[in-house]
């Protein structure tokens, strides 16, 4: 059997790809390789069943450096992140890995299962809720959608759900009303656990929605847990969104993103000496500071997003529903909703920034 370790050390959502290559190169070579990781996130790993502890000075086992150059190629083919460790895998290893899930392997103990919510333990009594990321990386400010949007959404569904409010203390996540707030307050695994007790998740392109997509479903539930992605014009939805999601793009909107992701980084310089400060990494079409991408999406995309998990499907229009679902494009088998059509039915008062 050969031994490998495989390294990277790049942001936890790239981790969660990873452990997709891990699940895949032992499914489709069983019994081959004996495999171990360096990453920077352990938690991810915790209870993975394809790891075993090696070391990287034994002379049998081989380091292999991680990387996905298949995203430079990201608007030319249609291939999903899942893709791209798996692609570099076969390179280098000369093997013909194939995805057998189109999302990443996080897997939970039996008393992770069985235990309690985080969101029961604090309340004391279990409330359904959707987790809710409303920011997100200095580095990436290109994602941001406006924090009073993400307000306007919390606010449209006071009286139907609890959002729980997720992100680092190190990011930029602006404290919403009306809602449970977990800022700052939940370790890597603390989040697993989290995503693996919402009803929904709700934010932009970032950790939880791979983490949405990677851990398991409750017994009982849905088989693809909801998830609503404010995405806007910056990354294509095939290489992106999941099967079941409702990620909300403007590909194909704006001359900028017209034939793809246009893979910028910030909207404007932030003056921190980071090279993303860089105009060739700066966004080319801004709104008072948000990527006119972004801005295109507005509250009631997100709540017509919701809103398609809330309801029942029917063929009939119910009383008072919206009719209009011109906003709605789906894009087997993921359902990427696109935004900026007009014609949509608005049902609530939203307040738009």
């Amino acid at each position: 059997m050969e031994k490998l370790i495989l390294a990277n050390f790049q942001p936890p959502g790239d981790i969660v790809m990873l452990t997709a290559a891990v699940r895949d190169l032992h499914r489709c070579y069983p019994g081959r390789f004996i495999t171990d990781v360096r990453t920077e996130y352990p938690e991810l790993w915790e209870n993975n069943p394809y790891l075993t502890p090696l070391e990287p000075d034994d002379p049998e086992v081989r380091v292999v450096e991680c990387h996905y150059p298949m995203i430079q190629s990201s608007n030319l083919r249609p291939v999903h992140f899942v893709h791209g460790f798996i692609e570099y895998l076969n390179e280098q290893l000369g093997l013909q890995i194939r995805p057998t899930r189109l999302a990443g392997g996080i897997h939970l103990s039996e008393q992770e299962r069985s235990a309690p919510s985080p969101v029961a333990q604090i309340l004391g009594a279990h409330v359904p809720y959707w987790l809710v990321a409303a920011g997100g990386k200095f580095d990436f400010t290109i994602k941001w959608w406006h924090f009073r949007r993400w307000q306007a959404v919390v606010d449209a569904f006071r009286d139907r759900m609890l959002f729980v409010q997720v992100g680092a203390t190190e990011h930029y996540h602006p404290a919403l009303k009306g809602v449970l707030d977990l800022r700052g307050r939940t370790s890597l695994r603390d989040l697993v656990r989290l995503v693996y007790h919402a009803e929904g998740v709700l934010c932009p392109v970032t950790l939880l929605m791979h983490l949405a997509a990677a851990v398991e479903p409750q017994p009982g539930g849905p088989p693809v847990r909801p998830c609503v992605v404010v995405a806007g014009g910056r990354e294509p939805p095939s290489w992106e969104a999941y099967p079941g999601h409702r990620f909300i793009h403007t590909i194909g909107r704006l001359p900028c993103c017209a034939k793809g992701g246009c893979w910028r980084a910030r909207s404007v310089p932030l003056g921190d000496g980071d090279e993303k400060d860089n105009p060739k990494y700066l966004c080319v079409d801004v709104v008072n500071n948000l990527p006119r991408c972004m801005d295109l999406i507005t509250p009631e995309h997100v709540l017509a997003a919701i809103d398609s998990y809330l309801e029942p499907p029917t063929t009939e229009p119910r009383q008072g529903a919206r009719t209009t679902r011109s906003n709605e494009i789906p894009d087997s088998p993921n359902e990427a909703v696109f935004a900026g059509a007009s014609g949509t039915c608005q049902t609530r008062p939203i307040p738009i920034c």
